[in-house]
This record gives C-alpha cells, structure tokens and sequence, in this order.
C-alpha cells in the first residue's frame, strides 16, 4: 500500500526518529508538524490524554493529515501525582532546575515511599473532528532517587530509578531505554490498534 503521510504533533527530532521506528510496520511516513507550520498551541487540558487531544487535533486543522500526538510526564505518589501534566515546567526553569526542585520536595522521605512512575498518552486522529481517537497509554514503574546518577537520557531519568535494571533510567544504553520506556509501551499499543502487531 502507499504510504500514509502522519503529522507528529511534536518539533522534537529524538520523538520524531523513535516512533518512526517504531510505526514502521504501519507503512507510516511520520512528518514533523514543523514542515507544515503548525503553531504551538496552550497544553491546558487535566489530564495528559486530553494534552495530547488538544496536540493532535491542532496538527490535523492545520495539516488537513491524520495526526499523532503524545503527552508524558512523571507522576511521583508521595507528591500525589505531581509533577504530573506539569513535568516540563515544574520549576519554569529546565532539566536540571526541575530535578533540583523533586529532590527538595521528597527530602527526607524514605525509600518505600518514593515511588513514580513515567506515562505516555498516545493519540491518533484520523482528522481534526475525529470523534473517537484511538488513545493509547503506557506506565513505566521506578522510584525516585536521592542523588542523581547517570548521564544519558533527559528529563527525569537520573532520578528514576528501576530496581529490575538496577539502575536510574539515565544509565541505561538509548536502545534498552527505547524498547522498554512509557513511550514503547504506548507506541506498541497504537501499533495493535492501528491493526498490525510489532
């Protein structure tokens, strides 16, 4: 079949090249919303699948093309969720800022109650009035360290800590990383949804 040309409701490259990958069996071609001037648009939902809604539905009025949208975040229970839809701009000031701020949050808390956990929720729409987007969602369980270690990944990773690997999400190689993070999980559930398995 001819390949389907799919708008990403993202500007990042790293997102962009990884679910590529993953799509592939799909016969997908993924376009960043960046060839199509697609603007930025206010990430005010309450959730992160209604972020990610608001991402693709913008995508494909702009685009007139199906589109797929993702919003992920971390979510730490003794913080009740937090940072949650707001893992980005946490503290308003990038990685490190933010990092710095989950640690002073969880200061003193002990390990048992340190626990996290990644999501990703992935959305597809078919066009901007898609009534039932196929939503997909992934969790990646961890817990939250007192220190940070490693140095590859972002975000959060040298802080997430995954007692299957032994290590923060930040110490393991880009490939384990890709085939086992929120985002895979998700990915790997919109490619069953979409009618082909991985």
């Amino acid at each position: 079949m001819d390949k389907q040309t799919v708008v990403l409701a993202s500007g990042n490259a790293g997102k962009l090249k990884e679910l590529n990958r993953t799509l592939t069996p799909l016969g997908l071609e993924l376009k960043s919303q960046a060839e199509f001037d697609v603007p930025e648009v206010a990430e005010d939902g309450l959730s992160f699948v209604e972020n990610a809604i608001i991402k693709a539905r913008a995508a494909c009025r702009h685009s007139e093309l199906p589109a797929i949208a993702d919003d992920s975040g971390l979510e730490v229970d003794h913080l009740k969720g937090a940072p949650g839809i707001h893992s980005a701009r946490y503290s308003g000031a990038g990685d490190i800022a933010n990092n710095a701020k989950l640690l002073r949050a969880l200061e003193g808390v002990p390990e048992p109650q340190r626990g996290a956990r990644y999501q990703c929720a992935l959305v597809y729409m078919r066009h901007a009035e898609d009534p039932t987007p196929i939503v997909c969602q992934g969790s990646w369980e961890g817990r939250i360290l007192e220190a940070e270690q490693g140095v590859n990944g972002f975000g959060y990773d040298p802080l997430f800590y995954l007692p299957d690997y032994q290590c923060s999400a930040a110490e393991l190689s880009t490939d384990i990383k890709n085939g086992i993070s929120h985002r895979a999980i998700a990915s790997v559930l919109l490619l069953k949804a979409l009618g082909t398995s991985a």
